[in-house]
C-alpha cells in the first residue's frame, strides 16, 4: 500500500492509509485516522508572493537572527511551496515490557522547510530559536535522532550527502542558495515518488536531552550516507543561533497516534514505554516546554 500525503488543512478529519515502519525497517500496512491539528495552519500562499530565489536575493548576506526573522516572516505569510502543507505518515513499531506490540504513527513534512513556490523554492536553514518558534506557532515539534533515522529508512527519494567546502562562508545566504541548487540537481535525477518522503540531503535540527544539559546550544544529527549511516552524529557543539548550509528543518506534527488513538507527541516522548519508539535517549521530558524555551529567544 502506497503512503499518501495529506493536507495540513485537512488533517483534522482525513482517513489515511499509512505505511508502518517497524523498528527493523520492515514496512506493513495499517489504517488509522490522522487528525493532527495545527495550532495555527500555514496561511494560503499569496498570489504575489516572491519566488524563493527572489526572497534570498532580497535577504542578501544578512545573517543569523536577522536572516532568520526574514525567513520566519515569509513562512508565516504562507510563502512556502505546496509540499509544506502536506504531511507524510510514518509508523514505528515496538514491543512494550509486557510483550504487547505497540505502534506510534507520526505525521511529518515530506521535505525540509523551504520558501517560495513549487517551481522556485529554496530550502532554508534556521537557527534553533527561529525553528522552535515556527514549530510552536504551527503546532509541530522537531524530530529526534530516532525519528530522523526512521524518515531516512522510509524515504521514497534518497540522495547522497553533497558537502561543500567547510569555509567561513558556509553560514552565508549565498552558500544556502548554492547548496539548494546542488540538491535540486540531485532530486531531479533521483528515482522514487516525489510525493513521499525525501532524505539524505540535509542534517536535521533535533530534540535531545542534551539541550537541557547544555542550554544555549543547537542539537544537530543526520545527513545519512546511502549505507544508512549518518555523517553527523548527535552534536551540540554550536550555539543555538548557528545555522549553515547543511542544516534543515523537518517538522513533526504535535499530535501522533498510538495504536490508532490520538496522543500528543509530547506525552509519547515523556512516557517510559512509548518513548522507546521515538527516542534513542530514553524519555524526553516536556518537549513542548523545551522548544518554547528556545522560541522565546527568537522573540527577543
Amino acid at each position: 500500500m502506497k503512503p499518501r500525503c495529506i493536507s495540513v488543512r485537512a488533517v483534522r478529519a482525513t482517513c489515511l492509509s499509512l505505511i508502518c515502519l517497524g523498528l527493523s525497517g520492515v514496512a506493513a500496512a495499517a489504517t488509522v485516522s490522522c487528525k493532527a491539528p495545527s495550532a495555527r495552519e500555514i496561511s494560503a500562499r499569496p498570489e504575489r508572493a516572491a519566488p524563493g530565489s527572489t526572497v534570498m536575493k532580497r535577504i542578501g548576506e544578512a545573517a543569523g537572527p536577522i536572516r532568520d526573522r526574514a525567513i520566519v516572516s515569509e513562512v508565516l505569510q504562507g510563502n512556502v511551496p505546496s509540499f509544506m502543507n502536506k504531511l507524510v505518515p510514518l509508523t514505528l513499531r515496538g514491543t512494550a515490557s509486557t510483550g504487547r506490540a505497540i505502534s506510534v504513527t507520526l505525521c511529518v513534512t515530506p521535505e525540509y522547510l523551504a520558501i517560495g513556490n513549487d517551481r522556485d523554492f529554496v530550502r532554508v536553514p534556521l537557527g534553533l530559536p527561529a525553528a522552535a518558534y515556527l514549530a510552536t506557532e504551527l503546532g509541530f515539534l522537531l524530530p529526534t535522532t530516532k525519528i530522523v533515522d526512521a524518515i531516512y529508512q522510509q524515504a521514497a527519494v534518497r540522495v547522497a550527502p553533497n558537502p561543500m567546502d567547510p569555509t567561513s562562508q558556509m553560514t552565508t545566504t549565498s552558500y544556502f542558495v548554492a547548496h539548494n541548487r546542488t540538491v535540486e540537481q540531485q532530486m531531479s535525477g533521483a528515482r522514487g515518488s516525489k510525493d513521499g518522503l525525501s532524505a539524505g540531503h540535509k542534517k536535521d535540527l533535533v530534540l535531545s536531552n542534551r539541550l537541557r544539559a547544555k542550554p544555549g546550544r543547537v542539537a544537530i544529527y543526520g545527513w545519512h550516507r546511502q549505507n544508512g549511516k549518518p555523517i553527523q552524529p548527535l552534536s551540540t557543539v554550536h550555539g543555538s543561533e548557528y545555522a549553515d548550509y547543511s542544516h534543515g528543518v523537518r517538522l513533526v506534527s504535535s499530535i501522533a497516534y498510538v495504536d490508532g488513538n490520538p496522543m500528543t507527541l509530547d506525552q509519547i516522548m515523556r512516557d517510559r514505554e512509548l518513548s522507546k519508539l521515538v527516542s534513542s535517549e530514553g524519555p524526553i521530558e516536556d518537549a513542548n516546554g523545551l522548544l518554547r524555551s528556545y522560541a522565546r529567544i527568537a522573540l527577543n
